[in-house]
């Protein structure tokens, strides 16, 4: 186990509050259960699968026509360079792609609910999240090509570096909050993570320390149906979003295919986190479309019904049915966000394939922070094999 502070060169002010005697009342729908496991979840919902709007008395969300089209142009042009990705990596131009296909809006939702100086941990899925805190598509693809780390600063876009290992940022998203308590910042945390990560003891641990130091961090749960090709029910025999209560904080079921609802689900639990009141977990029931990665055959092990039920409550759609039922948006909005989505796939496509191969002795340079004679060996011999294929009719 590796909880991760956030190291820091500003001022320590105050140390972690006490947690308060009395916590500020939570939405119904966070409030624990006392129902048998057999019970219906409560769902938070905002916009239908049909793209009526309609209201939550815990959650109000206030929005002008223009945040709704910009979350469009968001939701189209994350999908759009999603399904990019995926045709890349099957023309052998990446070497695996994670695609969100059908998870936009949980991502979108969540991402555009942070504010600037708020952090984030995702898994390597959380490609709508990136878009949201101006990672160039490109620096993603770069890491899945294997031309370079992730290519961005994580303190410049306040969004970490993508983590493979399953569940383990949810570990460093906390220790990072618990730095933010200790500099007295108003700020909070999100860490991503989905249904199969929730199994795993990384989460567990993470949400230990985040309760009993009340550290201010969202736990951002996509449960998307499938852990590869594990389905929940094979995980857990309550809704993910009810173990928040084991662990003494409020937990909240959201539609994760309606971004408006996660919008302001996140935006609540944001708050909620950064004012004191420690953490929360969000459980946006969401699927996912396609495959776990572009290395997997989702039709091994899960019915087409299942697939066909879910395209009727595509986040898209029903965004676009909204905004053309209340007359927010005209045909040539849409044509025009569609006309940006095939400009962002064009540059997307000709960006990848014009990166130029790094240096095979590169993963010779940060084995060690200082010079290490067995590393320098093992590069001059790397070096001396490699040239032997100079020029030679065997290259």
């Amino acid at each position: 186990m590796n909880v991760t502070v956030k190291s820091t060169t500003r001022a320590r002010k105050k140390a972690a509050p006490a947690v308060p005697d009395t916590l500020p009342p939570v939405p119904s729908e966070a409030q624990p259960s006392e129902a048998g496991s057999d019970a219906q979840p409560q769902l938070v919902q905002l916009l239908t699968p049909e793209g009526v709007r309609v209201e939550h008395p815990d959650f109000p969300l206030t929005t002008t026509p223009e945040e709704l089209r910009s979350l469009y142009r968001d939701l189209v042009l994350v999908r759009r360079f999603d399904a990019e990705a995926t045709s890349l990596q099957r023309q052998g131009e990446l070497g695996l792609w994670a695609s969100l296909l059908g998870q936009e809006a949980a991502q979108v939702g969540s991402g555009r609910a942070m504010r600037t100086g708020d952090y984030a941990f995702p898994t390597y899925r959380e490609h709508g999240v990136a878009w949201c805190r101006d990672v160039d598509p490109l620096n993603l693809l770069g890491m899945f090509r294997g031309v370079n780390h992730g290519g961005w600063d994580p303190n410049e876009k306040n969004f970490h570096l993508y983590t493979i290992v399953i569940g383990a940022q949810t570990l460093h998203a906390t220790g990072y909050a618990m730095g933010v308590t200790k500099d007295g910042a108003d700020d909070a945390v999100i860490a991503y993570f989905g249904d199969g990560a929730s199994s795993q003891g990384d989460v567990s641990e993470a949400f230990t320390f985040a309760s009993v130091y009340n550290a201010p961090v969202v736990f951002f749960c996509q449960n998307n149906q499938w852990a590869i090709s594990e389905p929940t029910t094979n995980q857990t025999r309550i809704p993910l979003y009810r173990r928040a209560s084991g662990f003494g904080f409020p937990g909240v079921r959201v539609d994760g295919n309606d971004v408006l609802a996660c919008l302001a689900v996140t935006r609540w639990a944001l708050d909620h986190a950064r004012s004191g009141n420690g953490p929360v977990l969000v459980e946006a029931f969401t699927y996912r479309m396609g495959a776990h990665t572009t290395s997997d055959d989702p039709t091994r092990y899960r019915a087409t019904e299942e697939t066909e039920a879910w395209k009727a409550k595509d986040p898209i759609s029903r965004l676009k049915a909204y905004l053309d039922a209340e007359g927010l948006a005209d045909e040539a909005f849409f044509a025009s966000v569609e006309a940006e989505s095939e400009q962002l796939g064009l540059r997307v496509r000709e960006g990848v394939r014009s990166m130029p191969d790094p240096d095979p002795t590169l993963i010779f340079d940060h084995v060690y922070a200082e010079p290490h004679a067995l590393v320098d060996e093992e590069r001059a011999e790397y070096e001396a094999y490699a040239a032997s294929f100079e020029g030679g009719e065997n290259h």
